[in-house]
């Protein structure tokens, strides 16, 4: 299990472009293969290759775990379909204007904690979808958790002014430990420059090394050795 640097489309801002879980990693078609194959060995999962609407925002526009992922309107049917036929999972496309899932939902195969602005309608979607209890709450006292934490089945890194009781609703939900910290020299919203899952992490080219420490730490891994 590993910790590795990384940048996608020249920047290293990893966690907008893509997003894994214990059983794939979901990156743009126009990532080079060399760095999709990085990707698939540090994480220990196949990529599926797709873009969502058109769009390689993939980590900010969608959320998954290992039973299913949550897509926003305008994802082109090809694009599910390219989902759907790599991996037997469920996939949702959310029928709303709202359309940034991985901004919103934080998830990992355990529970998930949800922006509390959506509806109970919605709420009950992404349960079916995921196949977990599903929690509104925030993070430092803002809406998009799922921009402000990664988490794996391992551990949480979540954004270093987390309030106590927010803590303690993502270790509940999620039922696994929460460290904060940053990524990328200093940036809170830790799920843009990171992805991981129970097999390693991939953080973005500018995370610093005591950064790569705290990150090993909360998701059980160890940094790679140069």
């Amino acid at each position: 299990m590993t910790v590795s640097l990384l940048s996608l489309f020249g920047t290293a801002s990893i966690g907008v472009y893509s997003l894994a879980t214990d059983r794939m990693v979901v990156v743009p078609p126009q990532v080079p293969a060399s760095r999709v194959r990085r990707l698939e060995e540090d994480l220990g999962v196949k990529a599926v290759r797709t873009n969502l609407g058109g769009s390689v925002l993939l980590g900010a526009l969608a959320c998954a775990n290992s039973s299913g992922i949550l897509l926003p309107h305008f994802v082109h049917e090809e694009e599910v379909e390219a989902i759907r036929s790599a991996l037997d999972i469920n996939a949702t496309v959310m029928e709303t204007r709202r359309t940034a899932y991985g901004n919103m939902v934080l998830a990992n195969d355990r529970g998930a904690v949800a922006d509390p602005t959506l509806n109970r309608k919605d709420l009950a979607e992404i349960a079916d979808t995921l196949g977990v209890e599903v929690v509104p709450s925030e993070i430092a006292g803002l809406p998009y958790v799922g921009s402000l934490a990664a988490a794996t089945n391992r551990g949480v890194l979540a954004h270093p002014l987390i309030r106590e009781g927010e803590r303690k609703v993502l270790e509940e939900t999620l039922r696994v430990r929460v460290e904060v910290g940053t990524v990328n020299c200093g940036v809170p919203y830790v799920a843009t420059g990171l992805l991981g899952n129970q097999h390693g992490a991939v953080a973005g080219s500018l995370t610093t090394g005591p950064e790569l420490f705290i990150i090993g730490q909360a998701l059980d891994v160890v940094k790679k050795d140069e």
